[in-house]
């Protein structure tokens, strides 16, 4: 048999050895970033007549802890939390999720930041992008969230 360096289907043959599983991605996702950072950043997004509607959820972020940034065709929507300082005694179990999350869509390269309207409430984040117009932007900008 000969190595499927030969022919057409190298990564293939990887992903069909009998150790690879993905739950042991799972396992280092989990490792790297946190038992519940998977479940966080879910977005929905839904096509309107005019442009798209996204609703990202942030549960336990704050308005302050969660940045939008449009670069180079890419909307970013950025949040981090940090651990509370002050607190008293020994955790026992700590689910709660502390750290910086982030999620890029590539929306196009002619939008401006004033195109896009950003709202956050009842840590839901809703933005509006509209469908793309011609004129082109070059430098990185934020949106506000209202």
């Amino acid at each position: 048999m000969l190595p499927s360096i030969f022919n057409d289907n190298l990564f293939d043959d990887f992903f069909d050895f009998p150790f690879y599983d993905d739950k042991a991605d799972r396992k280092i996702q989990r490792k790297l970033y946190g038992h519940h950072a998977g479940n966080l950043m879910k977005t929905d997004i839904r096509e309107l007549a005019d442009g798209y509607e996204l609703q990202m959820e942030l549960p336990g972020y704050k308005k302050e802890e969660v940045q939008a940034a449009l670069h180079k065709g890419y909307l970013t929507i950025s949040a981090a939390k940090s651990a509370e300082e002050t607190v008293e005694g020994k955790y026992l179990r700590r689910e709660r999720y502390t750290g910086s999350c982030q999620r890029s869509f590539y929306v196009g390269e002619y939008l401006r930041q004033e195109d896009i309207r950003a709202s956050f409430q009842n840590g839901i984040l809703t933005l509006f992008v509209p469908k793309e117009d011609k004129t082109k932007t070059e430098e990185k900008k934020y949106i506000t969230i209202a």
